[in-house]
């Protein structure tokens, strides 16, 4: 789940899809799910629409569709109406996000974090993530360059997202690629 590539999200909603297209005459629309749980659908009762969540639209019902989900909200009846959300994302608040394990950390957490060496030593700042497969990086933008970094516990040994600083043993000559 991400706080959605558009960065005008308000910082304390999530987005968990993003409404493609109107589905039929009866107002359901069709989403790019956002999240990795999308179970958490079967929970969720509204979300918030829009980059500040100005809209509130209660779910009345849900179904996937390939790696889509199709949506009815309440009051949205018409073709016409589904149109009007035509890209809007579809946010919970941070605070309603799916609980992950320790040691897990959702990507926006890790964006703008710091990168230090047990040292001390400040390598850059956490761009984005990076995925190839199982392979997860940290892009870290760093004072004459950018660095990636694999985000696995034996280089990033510490993670502290209070602090927004992860501290890292690398390997001889990781940055010099």
């Amino acid at each position: 789940m991400n706080k959605a590539e558009n960065s005008e999200i308000r910082d304390d909603l999530v987005a968990v899809a993003r409404i493609a297209k109107p589905k039929g005459l009866k107002g359901e629309v069709v989403a790019d799910l956002l999240t990795d749980f999308p179970e958490r659908f079967e929970n969720l009762e509204r979300v918030l629409a829009g980059e500040n969540g100005e809209r509130e639209l209660g779910i009345e019902r849900f179904s996937f569709h390939k790696s889509r989900i199709v949506l009815k909200f309440a009051g949205v009846d018409s073709i016409e109406e589904a149109e009007t959300l035509r890209n809007l994302y579809l946010c919970v608040r941070e605070s309603e996000v799916v609980a992950l394990e320790e040691g897990e950390f959702y990507d926006w957490e890790l964006e703008g974090c710091e990168v230090v060496t047990g040292d001390g030593d400040r390598i850059g700042r956490v761009k984005e993530i990076f995925r190839a497969g199982e392979n997860v990086n940290l892009v870290v933008a760093g004072k004459e360059r950018e660095h990636m970094i694999p985000f696995v516990e034996a280089i990033c040994i510490e993670v502290d997202i209070d602090l927004k600083r992860i501290v890292v043993d690398l390997p001889e000559g990781l940055l010099e690629f």
